[in-house]
């Protein structure tokens, strides 16, 4: 155990809430927390309980981030190690979220307004009508119909979102930027467990790296047209990436030092956020990028700024 602790909001963090929201679950993290990576037969055997019950619960754990799984070999075939992630879990009930949430200055970029980008295949980009362009062929990114995207995805690359920067018209100091969006790892088909390193950077200044635990394809995404098949990524993870004076996080998650003030808002006139999974990345799995009418949220890439109150 690494000491960390997540901080919950449940005003947003819906899938932590139902995380914990049963003892079975609970269970399960707390036989994690003692024994340390264990495998999903010895959950079942410790606690008493049909596998395909723990089965089940292993995988809302994973979906809301508690817990990391991994397959290894064993004697008798594969086996799936499951790992708590956090040690403490912080619930904060902000009595100011909600006239924050209303003085927050959001942009709603969509998904395909990238102004840059530089792919490898395997690639691709839809909308919810269709295929764009050419699968698997990095030079489709710059097809005009790419405005229209509802999903896009590639091995390995960025692409480059430029915000306007609304401070420099309201002369308002900043007390955090926020970046939403929903993402998966990106792999030919789909394996709940591929990791994937994927790096964000705002104004080219490296806020830090979240490792998606995989390419999920359990089930179809709620929002995920019938035309897409199955066996293609369904859903991802909505992710949100913070940035106030004391440093980075993602979900609530310390991940890095950088602060505002190293990411120049006041120099630039714009706010370019890239998304990008590394060639030579620990994990270089690939990324999807869900917008509207894909996965399991119905937004694109939304950045919150909060001024000082």
């Amino acid at each position: 155990m690494n000491g960390k602790f997540m901080v919950i909001d449940p005003s947003k963090d819906f899938a932590k809430l139902k995380g914990l929201s049963s003892p079975t679950r609970l269970d399960i993290l707390r036989l994690l927390h003692e024994n340390g990576p264990t495998n999903i037969n010895v959950i079942a055997e410790r606690l008493s309980l049909p596998q395909s019950s723990v089965s089940s619960n292993v995988r809302i754990l994973e979906e809301a981030g508690l817990i990391e799984t991994e397959t290894r070999k064993g004697r008798k075939g594969n086996q799936k190690l499951c790992r708590a992630v956090y040690d403490e879990f912080v619930i904060i009930f902000n009595k100011g979220t909600e006239s924050q949430g209303n003085n927050a200055i959001e942009v709603s970029m969509p998904l395909g307004l990238y102004s840059n980008c530089e792919v490898t295949g395997p690639c691709g980009i839809c909308s919810t009508e269709g295929i764009i362009g050419l699968l698997d062929v990095p030079a489709t990114f710059l097809d005009p119909e790419r405005m229209k995207a509802s999903l896009l995805w590639f091995t390995s690359g960025f692409v480059e979102y430029q915000f306007p920067n609304n401070t420099k018209i309201t002369q308002s100091p900043v007390d955090a930027i926020e970046f939403v969006m929903e993402l998966s790892s990106e792999v030919p088909g789909t394996n709940a467990n591929w990791p994937s390193d994927i790096t964000v950077s705002v104004n080219g200044r490296e806020l830090g790296v979240w490792t998606s635990p995989g390419d999920f394809g359990d089930k179809r995404g709620t929002l995920t047209p019938g035309w897409w098949k199955l066996k293609g990524s369904q859903y991802g993870m909505l992710k949100s990436w913070t940035v106030n004076h004391s440093g980075t996080y993602v979900d609530g998650v310390r991940i890095s030092d950088v602060t505002l003030n190293e990411i120049g808002l006041s120099d630039h006139h714009s706010i370019r956020l890239r998304i990008e999974v590394k060639p030579d990345a620990r994990h270089p799995g690939g990324v999807n990028i869900f917008g509207r009418g894909f996965g399991n949220y119905d937004q694109d890439i939304v950045m919150r700024i909060r001024p000082r109150h």
